[in-house]
C-alpha cells in the first residue's frame, strides 16, 4: 500500500498534531515520575534537624525503594500522639516514630495502630520485648548531666541531691510537655513510691527552673552555665566527648539506679502504604539506620552494632539498676502523679 504524502497546506496542522502528541507523552512520563510512593512519618523535631538522624535515614531508606520519605516534625513524643489522636483515621501519617515506653499503652488504646510485622528477635535492649505493634529503635537512661567546671563532686543519689547545699541548682523539664520531664517524674516514683510527693517538695529549693522542653533546658540554659546540673540522658556526654572533644560534661551515677526510656515507632491502621511502612519499620533495625543513632539521637541503638558504636560510649556511666514502670501502670496513673508533682512543687 502506498502512503500519501501530505500536501503543503496540511503541514501546519500536522506540526500542531505532533506538538500535542509530544506534550501528552511528556505529561504521561512526568505523571509517572510524580506517582512515586510517599511514606509520611510523624516524628519529633530534633530527629529531623540538620544534625539529627532524619537526613541520614531519609537518604539511606530512599536508596532502597522507589519512594519518597516525608518526615513531619512535631514538638515532642506527646505531641506526636496528640496529633494522630486529633486527626484519627484521616491522619496523613503512615508511621509514628518517637513514642516511648511511657506512652505505649495510651497509644495502643487509641485503636489507631496496626501490627508491625517486624521480626524483633535480634534486639539488644536491657529488657525483654514482646510487642507486635511497637518497634524499638533506640534506648537510653535519664540522668543528671553536670558541668565539671562548675561542680567538682556531683551528688551520687537523689538523697544527696535533695540534701546538697542551697547553691546546687538543677534545671528540669515539665512532665506535661517533655519526655525527659515525664521520665524524671517516673524515676522519682520508682525510687520513692508513696513518698514521692514529700521528696518533690524537699527537692524544690534545688530547682532553678522548669522548662517546657529538653532543648531549652540543655542548649539555652545549661550550656550557657545557668546551672551546674540539668536533667538529660546518661548518653549526653558521649556526644560532647566524640564530637566536641571535651569531657567537661558528665552524667552523675545515682545509687538508686536510672529510669529507662525505649523509643519506638508504629504503623497507622489508616495508612494507604502499609507494605512500604512495614518495610521502613524493618529498615529501622538495619545497620544503615542503627549506626546513625549514637551521635545524632545520642542514644544507644536497639541492636548490637559492634565496633560501629563510638568509643566515647565506653566512657559513659553504667546504671547500677534499670528502673521502669509498666506502661499500663503509667497510663492509669500519669494524670494523678502529674497532679501530685504540681501540688508538691507549687507550695
Amino acid at each position: 500500500m502506498a502512503f500519501l504524502q501530505p500536501s503543503v497546506k496540511n503541514q501546519p496542522s500536522l506540526k500542531l498534531f505532533a506538538s500535542v502528541i509530544t506534550l501528552c507523552v511528556a505529561f504521561i512520563f512526568s505523571g509517572n515520575a510524580a506517582a512515586k510512593d510517599t511514606l509520611t512519618v510523624y516524628t519529633y523535631d530534633s530527629f529531623t534537624s540538620e544534625w539529627g538522624a532524619g537526613p541520614i535515614v531519609k537518604e539511606a531508606f530512599e536508596a532502597t525503594c522507589d519512594c519518597e520519605l516525608n518526615f513531619i516534625a512535631l514538638d515532642s513524643s506527646a505531641g506526636i500522639l496528640n496529633r494522630v489522636q486529633l486527626e484519627g483515621e484521616n491522619t496523613r501519617a503512615d508511621v509514628v516514630l518517637g513514642l516511648d515506653t511511657n506512652l505505649m499503652a495510651l497509644a495502643e488504646d487509641t485503636g489507631l495502630l496496626d501490627s508491625s510485622g517486624v521480626d524483633t528477635t535480634n534486639l539488644a535492649l536491657p529488657i525483654d520485648w514482646d510487642s507486635d505493634i511497637f518497634v524499638p529503635f533506640d534506648y537510653g537512661y535519664f540522668a543528671f548531666v553536670y558541668n565539671t567546671e562548675l561542680m567538682d563532686t556531683p551528688p551520687a543519689s537523689f538523697e544527696e541531691l535533695i540534701n546538697a547545699p542551697d547553691d546546687v541548682k538543677i534545671i528540669i523539664q515539665d512532665p506535661r510537655t517533655s519526655t525527659p520531664g515525664l521520665g524524671l517524674l517516673l524515676w522519682m516514683k520508682s525510687v520513692y513510691g508513696d513518698e514521692a510527693a514529700a521528696k518533690w517538695e524537699a527537692l524544690q529549693p534545688k530547682i532553678l527552673t522548669v522548662t517546657k522542653g529538653w532543648s531549652e533546658a540543655y542548649f539555652s540554659l545549661f550550656l550557657n552555665n545557668e546551672a551546674p546540673m540539668v536533667l538529660s540522658y546518661s548518653t549526653s556526654p558521649g556526644y560532647h566527648i566524640a564530637v566536641d572533644e571535651t569531657e567537661q560534661y558528665q552524667a552523675a551515677a545515682f545509687s538508686e539506679g536510672h529510669y529507662l526510656q525505649v523509643e519506638v515507632a508504629a504503623l497507622l491502621k489508616s495508612s494507604k502504604n502499609k507494605a512500604l511502612a512495614r518495610k521502613f519499620l524493618s529498615f529501622m533495625l538495619t545497620p544503615d539506620f542503627q549506626q546513625a543513632l549514637p551521635l545524632t539521637n545520642v542514644m544507644y541503638p536497639a541492636t548490637d552494632i559492634g565496633d560501629a558504636l563510638p568509643e566515647a560510649f565506653d566512657q559513659l556511666i553504667t546504671p547500677s539498676k534499670t528502673l521502669l514502670i509498666d506502661t499500663a501502670t503509667v497510663k492509669d496513673n500519669r494524670k494523678a502523679w502529674t497532679n501530685e508533682w504540681l501540688d508538691a512543687t507549687t507550695r
